[in-house]
């Protein structure tokens, strides 16, 4: 099918009933520098401590490029999840992308392929890309853990934490102007919050990092939608609220 099709399904089954611009974004095009302008009152998060990042653990991450902190991840021991025969799912899309999705974990398609979203919800997430003239050409993506859960399961918050310092470098060397964690147990890591993603979703915050900060719009993760496709309305006005947003520069 045609993805100019596709995207068109996709925004009518949201709901959509009017154009949101006569051009596509160019998500690539140089923004000029502006100050990082995030929504009042939002009070700055603290890590959780289920997900508490160390200093030691900071430090520990020396990585200076994508390249290295994949050699690091490589030799790493320290996650539970990391087992033989399961291969390491770093990122996908473009490195320069304003934009950062962070999704949960690594599915059986995934594991398979070494890249993160190629499953279902990866062909789901396509789609609400293309319906904002969006691909992954403009855009970046991973996940709060590099290797795939046992069973698809949802991590552990051990496991989480041990990925969290790498994650923190990973999105410093990024350095996205918006991180976009992608259901609850990413927003949760990301953010420190113990709300779940249906309070979350729609509202700007703040990713605060060791290294990087930036604002985080956080949204339903694809594979919930899949079950329950009764909130497409609701991942439409996200979709929207995050092609304002980078129009705007954020």
């Amino acid at each position: 099918m045609d993805k100019r099709l596709e995207s068109l399904i996709w925004q009518m089954e949201a709901g959509a009933d009017d154009s949101v611009g006569e051009t596509c974004l160019n998500a690539l095009a140089p923004r000029p520098a502006k100050p990082i302008a995030v929504s009042a009152p939002v009070s700055t998060p603290t890590i959780a401590p289920t997900v508490q990042v160390s200093g030691a653990q900071i430090s520990g991450v020396q990585a200076q490029s994508l390249e290295a902190l994949r050699d690091e991840l490589e030799s790493f021991e320290g996650c539970a999840l990391k087992q033989p025969g399961r291969r390491l799912v770093l990122a996908d899309g473009n490195p320069k992308a304003p934009v950062m999705f962070i999704g949960e974990g690594p599915g059986e398609e995934e594991d398979q392929q070494g890249l993160p979203f190629v499953g279902p919800s990866g062909r789901l997430l396509d789609r609400m890309l293309a319906a904002i003239g969006l691909d992954r050409s403009g855009v970046y993506i991973s996940n709060i853990v590099f290797w795939r859960p046992p069973g698809n399961r949802a991590p552990t918050d051990a496991e989480v934490a041990a990925c969290q310092p790498f994650v923190a470098r990973h999105i410093a060397l990024i350095r996205p102007r918006l991180v976009v964690p992608l259901g609850g147990p990413a927003a949760k890591a990301l953010l420190a919050s113990g709300e779940g993603i249906t309070r979350l979703r729609g509202k700007k915050l703040v990713y605060q990092g060791p290294e990087w900060s930036c604002p985080a719009l956080p949204m339903f993760h694809p594979a919930y939608l899949l079950r329950q496709p009764m909130h497409k309305r609701l991942a439409w006005k996200d979709l929207l609220a995050l092609q304002a947003s980078l129009r705007e520069g954020a």
